[in-house]
């Protein structure tokens, strides 16, 4: 399967746990809490179930990391060249909040790098798609643009986009480098996709995530044009370590 072909199969898989996920979303639905106490509901497990049976069928031979099996041994998972990086709702707050701002993100990983994705947000009717061979789009159904960031100087406005749900001093700090800001909140992985798209310019992440919060996001940013790395330029990079925390990093699409 070429990349197109997997790219748009990779698509319906995640609007089929997005509908899944919405089949739940307009009922009442069980929260749970997890040992580091981030929330769970029954549309998490839904979705995870509907995105590594499909996976499965697509290329039963790439492994599957999603946030709902993660207790993958560090042992195991070092051998891995490629695999499929899963987060079945990014934004369960927002999800249990009920704002829409909730996505399904499934990432291609090859060499620590995310090289496919999409990010689908079921309740705004959006989906958000990229690879290394084709390019990064936005999809609304009827509709479908691609995706090249806004690049300016680090000067004048910037739009600075932000957590809806985690809010950090870190980033009230950080924006006082620009003289002229305009902050942008936004749930999810949706916030990477805001920069991808030219809706924000930058995007520093300044609190804790997880890889599979950002995976997907990564691949859209960075194939739109936006550089993600470190705080100290470095490249942002997956499973190459014993545990699933990210780094601060930053999205950005300013020149200099």
């Amino acid at each position: 399967m070429n990349q197109t072909e997997l790219l748009e199969e990779t698509l319906i898989l995640a609007r089929k746990a997005g509908n899944a996920i919405m089949g739940i979303y307009e009922k009442d639905f069980n929260v749970e809490y997890k040992a580091d106490e981030s929330p769970v509901t029954d549309a998490d497990l839904a979705a995870h179930k509907v995105i590594v049976a499909g996976l499965k069928q697509l290329n039963p031979d790439i492994p599957i990391l999603s946030e709902e099996s993660a207790d993958i041994s560090w042992d195991i998972r070092q051998t891995w060249k490629s695999y499929w990086l899963v987060d079945p709702i990014d934004g369960t707050k927002e999800f249990i909040k009920k704002n829409g701002e909730f996505t399904v993100n499934i990432a291609l990983i090859e060499n620590g790098k995310p090289v496919l994705a999409v990010v689908d947000a079921p309740a705004l009717g959006v989906s958000y798609l990229a690879s290394n061979d084709i390019g990064a789009f936005k999809d609304k159904g009827d509709e479908r643009i691609e995706l090249k960031v806004t690049t300016k100087p680090n000067k004048g406005l910037i739009r600075v986009v932000g957590s809806r749900s985690h809010p950090s001093p870190d980033l009230a700090e950080f924006v006082k480098r620009f003289d002229d800001v305009e902050m942008v909140s936004k749930g999810s992985s949706l916030k990477l996709c805001l920069v991808a798209e030219g809706s924000a310019d930058i995007y520093p992440r300044l609190g804790p995530t997880c890889e599979w919060d950002t995976g997907a996001g990564h691949a859209i940013a960075e194939i739109a044009g936006a550089k993600v790395t470190k705080l100290d330029g470095s490249p942002l990079l997956y499973n190459t370590k014993d545990e699933y925390l990210n780094p601060y990093f930053i999205v950005s699409a300013l020149e200099g």
